[in-house]
């Protein structure tokens, strides 16, 4: 689907660089940009510009045709949108062990794009303090979570939620429960 794309294109960069074998700071050195910002691409952390995502294309010596072939659809759009339980998009992100992804929805909007994530964490679910750019919005479906935001920690419990800037460091764990689960809103801005 169309308002997938932008994650789709960075879930083919993820695959074909590691299917061609090559690193981080092999692709960020040929396409001229820096190795995390590869990985927030990758990530889905940061969106690319088009002069570095057509950078990191040619850094992967693969042809924009072949590259670009089953995700961009010329199917019209619909005015409604049903998305299916098992139609969402399982993903990962850097570095997060029991964290786990399913994009239920992406949408670009003029200079917005919007990403709607469920996540399910796991009780000893662990990874490093991260930085997105984009604002985030936190709803918890089940269980409760601690969320550390600069230096600051909230508990969430069921049915709290909670909107940030993401550009500040930022992580959440389980707090006294064996999975949480989190209805998860990314506000990406492209004009940034």
């Amino acid at each position: 689907m169309q308002e997938d794309i932008l994650f789709q294109i960075s879930n083919k960069l993820k695959e074909v660089r590691k299917g061609k074998g090559v690193t981080l700071q092999e692709i960020a050195d040929e396409a001229g940009v820096t190795k995390s910002l590869v990985s927030q691409i990758e990530n889905s952390r940061t969106i690319p510009s088009l002069p570095v995502m057509l950078g990191l294309i040619k850094a992967l010596d693969i042809d924009l045709n072949v590259f670009f072939k089953d995700i961009i659809s010329t199917a019209p759009g619909e005015s409604v949108l049903v998305r299916r339980k098992e139609e969402y998009q399982p993903f990962t992100k850097e570095n997060a062990k029991g964290y786990f992804y399913q994009r239920i929805f992406s949408k670009q909007f003029k200079d917005n794009h919007i990403d709607v994530v469920l996540l399910r964490l796991e009780k000893d679910a662990k990874r490093p303090m991260v930085r997105t750019n984009a604002f985030e919005f936190k709803y918890v479906l089940s269980g409760a979570v601690e969320y550390t935001v600069g230096k600051n920690k909230y508990i969430l419990n069921e049915g709290d939620s909670m909107f940030f800037d993401a550009n500040e460091l930022h992580n959440l764990k389980c707090y006294d429960c064996d999975e949480a689960v989190l209805l998860v809103i990314y506000f990406f801005n492209d004009a940034q």
